[in-house]
């Protein structure tokens, strides 16, 4: 089978198509065909060493496609079962083996390019909403990188929860884009101070959250923007990781800033059933839409990734086998 994979640290040239055995499933394990293949931030972290693997590796978080064959003794999926996945590395792949208590069932109602480009996304903004700070209806919530993949979920979520949408963006492009997801309200942080124009909303309260993806270029703005005892979410490192601060700085609003990960939140199969469960309903209700904004071939995984990088993406990405 064709793979991608990363023959070292490094940029976008470290990855190469190769050829792999397709492989067997193992006890309690499960051989997925893939239809489409996720890209996500982390893919890159991976591939640059931020995060650090062992080389060389087939990159690759997140697929969705059928059950070509389950190990022994499993009995959560049957061979032809639609499914997706994340959290197990080697989706840049036509095929992977995968846990079969790391993967779910796909309902009918959506497509399994929409899972494949959704699911770890559609699941981070779940646990964000809901979990890490759970949006009441009334409030005010800033969403960085808006136009984003795991932004634009974020933005139709807290939307649907009766929240105001304060969302930033690069582009005015991207700024049309999630308007017509429903943002109230959009800033161009590379031409506006987000911070003032956040006070200027908000009459001066600040937020009492913040969604933070980008990291190191947005995290001061991100500080500024905050009310009183607000909360800020820093969960991607788009921009590189945030920079050293010391906790006295959070004090002049009793602030509090988490730096969740997804994989905390789905440690258990039954969390893992519950937060792509609470997706696919807002998937399946309309409340929630996923653009797939491009599609790659899986051998052009390097085009993809400079796409990424460079901002050129809008919404999701995909790589088709």
């Amino acid at each position: 089978m064709l793979a991608v994979e990363a023959k070292a640290a490094g940029g976008p040239e470290v990855l190469e198509v190769v050829e792999r055995d397709l492989p067997s499933p193992g006890p309690g394990q499960i051989l997925v065909r893939h239809a489409a293949v996720g890209l996500n931030f982390i893919d890159t972290y991976h591939r640059s060493g931020l995060y650090p693997v062992k080389y060389p590796q087939v990159l690759g978080l997140e697929a969705a496609g059928h059950v070509e064959a389950v190990g022994e003794g499993v009995s959560r999926f049957a061979v032809g079962d639609r499914v997706a996945y994340n959290g197990t590395m080697g989706a840049y792949a036509e095929a992977s083996v995968v846990p079969a208590d790391r993967a779910v069932k796909v309902p009918d109602d959506v497509e399994l390019d929409v899972a494949a480009a959704s699911l770890l996304k559609g699941m981070t903004a779940e646990f964000l909403v809901r979990r890490c700070f759970p949006v009441k209806t009334g409030q005010a919530v800033l969403v960085h990188a808006a136009a984003g993949g795991v932004g634009q979920i974020l933005v139709q979520w807290v939307k649907a929860l009766g929240a105001t949408v304060i969302a930033t963006v690069g582009s005015e492009a991207k700024a049309q884009v999630v308007r017509d997801l429903g943002a109230d309200h959009v800033i161009l942080y590379d031409h506006q101070d987000v911070a003032a124009r956040v006070a200027e909303i908000t009459g001066g309260a600040g937020v009492p959250v913040v969604y933070d993806g980008v990291g190191a270029a947005t995290f001061r703005g991100s500080l500024k923007s905050l009310g009183r005892r607000g909360v800020l979410v820093t969960y991607g490192n788009a921009s590189g990781p945030v920079p050293p601060f010391a906790p006295l700085e959070l004090g002049a609003k009793s602030a509090w800033i988490t730096r969740p990960r997804l994989f905390d939140y789905i440690v258990t199969t039954e969390e893992l059933d519950e937060s792509a469960a609470a997706l696919f309903e807002v998937l399946a209700s309309g409340a929630v839409k996923v653009e797939i904004g491009q599609r790659f071939p899986l051998s052009e995984a390097r085009a993809a990734h400079e796409a990424l990088e460079g901002r050129k993406t809008t919404g999701a990405t995909v790589l088709v086998p």
